[in-house]
C-alpha cells in the first residue's frame, strides 16, 4: 500500500486549479502520459524548469544592452495600430523613460486589450528581450505588463519550464504552485555520509529551490537541489532493478547440458561461419545455462551483426537437452522473419519450429497453443502473444527478448513467469553506451558483437540537401534500372496541419509517376496483412523501391536492397538513423545512404549528420548521441521501459549513477525486505517514482 503520506502527490492532476477537460490533454502531451487521467500531481511537481528569467536588471532605454532581458518602468506616449486590413503588420505602442524611447511590439495584438493594458499617460513597467535596430530599440511581446500600483506582484526572478503548444506560461506556473503546495515533508531515505559529501538538501528543499529560485544560478543541472533529485530518480531505479533482478534469480534455474548435436548439425547447414565475437558470446550464454542460476544477459550487437544465429545457437543447446526455447520480437514484421531465417536454419536439424502472434486466431490457434504445450514445438517464435494467460509451455528453459527497449521490466517478469524460472537473453540492436546500460538494464551480464558478419560491405553514406532531390531521383532511376533496390523512408505518413514535413502517402504519389508499378508503399496504419504484402512484393522483386516509414527500422532483411534515401534526415535520432541504414549492406552489393536535410539545419543537427557520415561504428554513435541529445530520446519513447529521465540527464549526473548502484545493492543486501527505519523511507521514495512492481516483489509488502 502506497503511504498515506503521499496522497496528496498522487490526487489527479485536475484537482489543481486551471486544469479542466479543455487544457488536460496538453497537461498529458506535456508530461508524456496517454492522457489527462494518467496524469497525478507528482508529474508536475516533477516538471522542472530548465532556465530563470531575471527581472531584477533595470538599466533604463538606453543602456539596455542587445539581446538582453531587462525591466523598464516608462510612461505610454502613444498606441499606433496597423492600417485597416493590413493584419500582418504587427501593433505598436510607444513608451518613453529619462532616457529613450521604446517601442513595444504585438503581432496580431488586440486593441481593446492593449488599450486597456497600456493607458496612454500612465507610468508602466514591462519586462522583455531588447533588440536594437537602426539605433531604435523595440521590445517583441513583453513577457511581463503591469502598472505602477501593482509593482509589487511581478515576480523578479522567474523559472521558465519547458511548454507545449496551447499552454500559457502563466496558466503552468499557477498549476505548479498549487503542486508545490502539497509537497509533503518526507523521512530521509539517503545515507546521512552521502547527504555530508553531497551537501545535499532534503527532497522537500530541493523541490522549493528549484520550483522558487533565486537567481539564474539555481537552474543550473549541478546545483545541490537538482543533483539531490537526480540522485533521487537513480536510486529508485537502482532499487527496483535490484529487487526485480533478486526475484529473477530467486527461482534457481535448471542447468542445461548441451550435447552440442544439433548445434554441430545446424552450423554445417549455415553458409556461413559465425565470427569471433559470436562465439564468444555463445560460449558465454551456454556456460550461463549450465549453472544452478538462472541466466540474465544482454546481447548487444550492432545492425547486421548476426544476433539471431547466437540466439538459435542458444535455443539450440536448450532443445539438445529436451528443453523449449522461445523468441519473442516486438514487431509482427520482424517476428516472421525471425521465424523464417530460423527455419531454414533449422531444416538440417529436424527442429519443431512454431509461430505465435496475434494474427493467429481460432482453430489454427488452437493447435499451435497445443503443439506448444505437448512439447512438440521446440522452438517457438512470436511476438507479445507469446505470454498471454491461455499460453502454456511444456519445458519452457529459454526465453530470449529481441529488441529489449521496445519492453519493459513487467513484461520481462510475465515471461519469465511462464516456465520453470527459465533462462533469459534479451538482445538489441541499438548500440547503447555503458551507463545506459548500467540504468536500464543493471541487472544483466553484457556480452557485445564487435564484427560485421564475413562479406557484409561497408555503406557510403552521402548528406544532400533537399533542393538537389530531382538528382537523388535521377540516381535511383538509373540504378533502379540496372535492377538494383531501394528504400525511400519520410518521417510521417499522411499530411498535417502542424508539420511541413513530407508524408510517406505524398511522397508515394510524386515518386509513382517517375517510377510506375516499381514503387510500394509501407507504414504503421496499414493492417499487417497490407504491410506483409508490400514487404513480399519488395522482397520478391515485384517492386524495386518502397517507400517507408519508420515501420521498417527494425529487424527487415532484404539483402539485395543497396540504396537507403532518407527523407528529412535531421529530423531523426541518430539511433534511428543507424538502425535505419542498418537496413542496407545486409548482402554482398556495395550500398548507399543518402541523409536529405531541409535548410536551414542547426549546428547540432549538422554534427549529428556529419557522424553518419565518418562512422559505421553503431557505439561510437550511441556515444555521441547521448552527448548531443540526452538519453530521453535515445531509445525511444518514455513510456518504452527505457530509463527516459525525468530528473537526471545522465551527461550531467552520471557520475551518481555508479554511486546510486552501490547504494542499491548494499541497502537491499544488508535489509533484504527494507524494514529498517531507512527501509521503510526507501519503499516511499519506490512509490513517489511510480515503481510500485519493485515493492510486490518484497515479501512484507
Amino acid at each position: 500500500m502506497r503511504p498515506s503520506v503521499l496522497d496528496p502527490l498522487f490526487a489527479p492532476l485536475s484537482t489543481l486549479p486551471g486544469i479542466g477537460p479543455r487544457t488536460g490533454d496538453f497537461y498529458a502531451r506535456l508530461l508524456g502520459r496517454e492522457s489527462v487521467e494518467d496524469c497525478r500531481v507528482v508529474d508536475l511537481l516533477f516538471h522542472l524548469p530548465h532556465s530563470v528569467i531575471d527581472r531584477r536588471h533595470q538599466p533604463g532605454i538606453a543602456l539596455s544592452p542587445q539581446g538582453g532581458i531587462v525591466t523598464i518602468r516608462g510612461h505610454v506616449d502613444r498606441h499606433q495600430p496597423p492600417p485597416r486590413g493590413k493584419s500582418q503588420v504587427p501593433y505598436r505602442v510607444f513608451i518613453h523613460d529619462d532616457t529613450g524611447e521604446l517601442s513595444l511590439v504585438y503581432f496580431r495584438g488586440k486593441a481593446q486589450w492593449l488599450e486597456k493594458s497600456l493607458p496612454i499617460g500612465e507610468e508602466v513597467i514591462v519586462s522583455g528581450k531588447i533588440d536594437w535596430f537602426n539605433g531604435r530599440a523595440s521590445m517583441v511581446h513583453p513577457d511581463y505588463v503591469t502598472t505602477v500600483d501593482k509593482e509589487e506582484e511581478m515576480p523578479l526572478v522567474e523559472p521558465v519550464y519547458p511548454l507545449t503548444g496551447g499552454l500559457a506560461p502563466k496558466a503552468l506556473r499557477k498549476a505548479i504552485i498549487a503542486a508545490t503546495e502539497r509537497a509533503p515533508e518526507l523521512s530521509e531515505w539517503l545515507d546521512p555520509e552521502l547527504i555530508r559529501r553531497q551537501s545535499f538538501p532534503s527532497f522537500h528543499e530541493s523541490v522549493m529551490q528549484l520550483h522558487f529560485p533565486r537567481d539564474a544560478a539555481d537552474a543550473d543541472l549541478q546545483t545541490p537541489a537538482r543533483r539531490r533529485l537526480a540522485y533521487d530518480e537513480f536510486l529508485a531505479g537502482q532499487i527496483s532493478l535490484t529487487l526485480v533482478r533478486r526475484k529473477l534469480r530467486k527461482a534457481a534455474g535448471i542447468p542445461v547440458h548441451a550435447t552440442g548435436n544439433l548445434s554441430a548439425r545446424i552450423r554445417q547447414a549455415l553458409p556461413f561461419s559465425l565470427t569471433g565475437s559470436q562465439e564468444d558470446a555463445v560460449a558465454a550464454i551456454v556456460k550461463d545455462m549450465a549453472g544452478n542460476d538462472r541466466m540474465l544477459r544482454l546481447l548487444q550487437g550492432d545492425v547486421g551483426s548476426g544476433k539471431t544465429a547466437v540466439a538459435l545457437m542458444a535455443m539450440a543447446a536448450v532443445v539438445e537437452d529436451g528443453g523449449q526455447a522461445v523468441l519473442m520480437a516486438p514487431t509482427e514484421i520482424l517476428a516472421r522473419q525471425h521465424f523464417e531465417t530460423i527455419t531454414r536454419m533449422t531444416a538440417a536439424a529436424g527442429i519443431g519450429v512454431e509461430i505465435l502472434t496475434g494474427r493467429n486466431k481460432g482453430r489454427e490457434r488452437e493447435e499451435i497453443t497445443a503443439r506448444i504445450a505437448s512439447g512438440e514445438a521446440q522452438m517457438i517464435i512470436g511476438t507479445h502473444a507469446l505470454f498471454q494467460d491461455n499460453v502454456s509451455y511444456h519445458k519452457l528453459r529459454l526465453a530470449i527478448v529481441d529488441e529489449q527497449h521496445r519492453f519493459g521490466v513487467h513484461q520481462r517478469l510475465s515471461l519469465t513467469a511462464k516456465g520453470a524460472a527459465p533462462h533469459m537473453l534479451v538482445m538489441t540492436a541499438t548500440p547503447i553506451p555503458r551507463t545506459l546500460v548500467l540504468a536500464a538494464f543493471g541487472d544483466m551480464d553484457v556480452s557485445r558483437l564487435t564484427e560485421k558478419p564475413a562479406g557484409r560491405q561497408p555503406v557510403t553514406t552521402a548528406i544532400v540537401p533537399l533542393e538537389r532531390l530531382g538528382d537523388v531521383v535521377a540516381r535511383l532511376k538509373a540504378a533502379i534500372a540496372e535492377g538494383r533496390k531501394a528504400y525511400w523512408i519520410c518521417p510521417l505518413v499522411e499530411e498535417s496541419d502542424v508539420s511541413d514535413l513530407m508524408p510517406a502517402e505524398k511522397r508515394f504519389e510524386l515518386l509513382q509517376r517517375e517510377f510506375g508499378k516499381a514503387i510500394g508503399l509501407v507504414h504503421g496504419r496499414m493492417s499487417a496483412t497490407e504491410k506483409d504484402a508490400a514487404m513480399l512484393a519488395f522482397k520478391n522483386g515485384d517492386t524495386r523501391l518502397l517507400v517507408a516509414t519508420t515501420v521498417i527500422e527494425v529487424g527487415v532483411d532484404v539483402p539485395d536492397a543497396s540504396i537507403m534515401v532518407i527523407e528529412h534526415a535531421e529530423r531523426f535520432g541518430l539511433a534511428q538513423l543507424h538502425q535505419l541504414r542498418g537496413r542496407v549492406g545486409r548482402g554482398t552489393e556495395a550500398s548507399t545512404c543518402i541523409l536529405v536535410y531541409k535548410s536551414p539545419i542547426s549546428e547540432n543537427g549538422q554534427a549529428r549528420l556529419k557522424i553518419m557520415r565518418d562512422t559505421e561504428d553503431g557505439f561510437v554513435i550511441a556515444e555521441e548521441d547521448l552527448r548531443l541529445r540526452g538519453e530521453g530520446e535515445l531509445l525511444g519513447t518514455r513510456q518504452s521501459g527505457t530509463p527516459g529521465f525525468q530528473l537526471a540527464s545522465l551527461e550531467a549526473h552520471g557520475d551518481l549513477l555508479e554511486i546510486a548502484r552501490k547504494d542499491a545493492a548494499l541497502m537491499t543486501e544488508r535489509d533484504e525486505n527494507l524494514e529498517s527505519e531507512r527501509g521503510k523511507a526507501l519503499r516511499t521514495l519506490l512509490y513517489l517514482h511510480r515503481r510500485d512492481e519493485a515493492i510486490r516483489f518484497l515479501r512484507a509488502g
